[in-house]
């Protein structure tokens, strides 16, 4: 048997085709990985950051809770549980808040509370719960009126 003038090509990929696709899909995948190893090292932040924010929301829902003026005359208490006005919380640290988890005892805890002052008539203390670690800073702030 005699074949024809015209070859029949078989398909497939040459051996230089297959290595720039190795090549190629190598790099991509390192490139994902790169990115994917980032993304894990910071996924802890958000959750500094949120136990942060739930430790000075309580601590500020405390505060205001708490009278604008000194129900019983006597100021300067010193524990928690006497503090019996938002004045008494001005200047407390970490050191105030004994009863917290040990696993909150890396935040640091600053309250700030504000002289008497006009806010649209009424007056007002204001008082701003700043709890930190590391890098990570949350504050907050609420207005305790005199009603």
């Amino acid at each position: 048997m005699f074949m024809s003038k015209g070859f029949r090509r078989q398909g497939g990929f040459t051996l230089v085709e297959l290595v720039i696709f190795i090549v190629i899909v190598s790099v991509g995948i390192a490139g994902i990985l790169l990115v994917m190893n980032t993304v894990v090292a910071s996924s802890a932040d958000p959750m500094v950051r949120k136990q942060a924010l739930a430790l000075a929301d309580s601590i500020l829902e405390e505060i205001l809770q708490k009278d604008y003026a000194d129900p019983d005359g006597t100021s300067g208490e010193t524990t928690r549980t006497t503090f019996d006005d938002v004045d008494d919380y001005n200047g407390k640290t970490n050191s105030t808040f004994t009863d917290l988890p040990a696993s909150l005892a890396s935040y640091l805890i600053t309250i700030v509370v504000d002289a008497p002052a006009p806010l649209n008539g009424v007056t007002v203390k204001r008082v701003r719960v700043t709890v930190s670690r590391g890098a990570e800073s949350i504050t907050l702030t609420g207005y305790r009126g005199n009603y």
